[in-house]
């Protein structure tokens, strides 16, 4: 069947749409149709792609941690509660949207749609397979970095907007925790860019498929700070300090209902997914696998290791407490930081020894592989002593319940407990 062989070859996405393309090439008119028509045909599939991966990992996320947690998770609405997510998708476009009678109406209502724009735009750069990306851009990781600091503005439109005061406080605790990790992010990504030795989402793809090893192997170290810097961008557990809801009601968006509300929580999962395909094309091969896309779509692969990290997401909210945001702010400034300082120096130092001595890719990257990871493990234990973390009286105190009506018994670390009333 010569007709249907691009069309039945599922490996790449794209021959459908190129012989639609050709098709429209073919009847005639202006040559920007077709550039114009790809970019629709793109920005439309991400679209569904986004909405349908949302709806499903609702589902997914709530019945995971429930197991977590030793719940049940949904399980009314349709089977195994499947529906639940349309169920309260339907809930948010029918509840009433009210807007503060003092609020700054423009702004209040834009804040939900600026949020939007980064989780979006970032899957412009970001290739699913061979050829199957938006916009293949020179400076694609620039253009990632540039791109995400765009939502402290729509975070501090929204909670300035408000005229609350618990809105306001929340967007300045988000914006300064942005801030914060957005620099970790940029000194992360910056010994990717070293390594490759370029900024194209696409030749990082390639460069890691062309030596048969993942970032990740050879920057442990930057992928730990990424994730974690990405918990942070996100809002995820147990990052998720600008919506603490014992301190500031709900943070930044605490005044907005409705689909208003309901646009700050689907961009929280567009935007996890986007920063799970960060993680997936930098350090994790992207579409590649060893070979394995010769026989499998390489879009398949890139999304299964998607959602295996977004999971990592999940997994983490489920078992891990929020922290206090002097704690968060510390472990950017005083600790994460000073470590990719010296991470970058050692990344620039083993690039330049490899090219200036012309050693084969196959001898010095599994010495650099050693050499980073067991360098990543000393300066965590090494800068953590420095700094005293690991002294035992800065230990924190563990609470012990015992089966005394009431009592609760603290006992350090070392130590001995104390009764409830402190008597030994």
């Amino acid at each position: 069947m010569p007709f249907l062989a691009k069309w039945y070859d599922l490996r790449d996405l794209g021959n459908a749409v190129g012989a639609f393309l050709d098709w429209i090439r073919d009847l005639g008119g202006p040559d920007w149709i077709p550039y114009v028509v790809s970019g629709l045909i793109g920005i439309v599939a991400i679209l569904l792609w986004l909405l349908v991966s949302q709806l499903a990992f609702i589902w997914i996320e709530r019945r995971v941690i429930g197991r977590m947690q030793a719940r049940i998770g949904p399980n009314r609405v349709g089977p195994w509660g499947l529906l639940q997510p349309i169920a309260d998708a339907l809930k948010l476009l029918l509840k009433e949207a009210i807007t503060n009678r003092y609020a700054d109406k423009p702004l209040f209502w834009l804040g939900p749609v600026l949020i939007f724009i980064p989780a979006l735009v970032v899957f412009a750069v970001i290739p699913f397979g061979e050829g199957m990306s938006l916009a293949d851009l020179n400076v694609g990781v620039l253009f990632v970095i540039a791109i995400t600091s765009i939502n402290s503005i729509a975070i501090f439109i929204s909670g300035w907007a408000s005229n609350n005061k618990f809105a306001l406080l929340g967007s300045m605790r988000a914006i300064a925790m942005l801030i914060s990790y957005e620099l970790v992010q940029a000194f992360a990504l910056l010994g990717v860019v070293i390594f490759a030795g370029s900024m194209r989402l696409g030749d990082i793809v390639a460069w890691q498929s062309e030596f048969n090893t993942w970032m990740f192997l050879l920057q442990p170290l930057a992928l730990v700070a990424f994730l974690i810097a990405s918990a942070v961008e996100i809002n995820r557990s147990p990052m998720d300090i600008s919506e603490a809801e014992s301190e500031i009601v709900a943070g930044y968006h605490t005044e907005y209902s409705g689909i208003k509300f309901g646009f700050f929580y689907a961009a929280e999962y567009f935007a996890g997914f986007a920063v799970s395909a960060i993680v997936v094309t930098l350090f994790l091969g992207g579409w590649t696998a060893f070979g394995l896309e010769r026989w499998v779509p390489g879009w398949l692969i890139f999304l299964s290791k998607l959602y295996l990290v977004f999971f990592l997401f999940i997994w983490t909210r489920g078992t891990l407490p929020r922290l206090r945001i002097d704690q968060l702010m510390a472990f950017s400034w005083k600790f994460l930081l000073e470590l990719l300082f010296i991470h970058i120096l050692v990344v620039g130092a083993e690039v330049l020894i490899w090219h200036e001595g012309d050693y084969p890719a196959v001898v010095v990257l599994p010495i650099f592989a050693v050499i980073n990871w067991t360098l990543a493990v000393a300066l965590v234990v090494g800068w953590a002593t420095f700094m005293g973390h690991l002294r035992p009286e800065r230990r924190a105190k563990r609470a012990v319940l015992t089966q005394e009506l009431g009592a609760t018994y603290f006992r350090p670390a070392g130590g001995h407990g104390t009764g409830p009333m402190g008597e030994a």
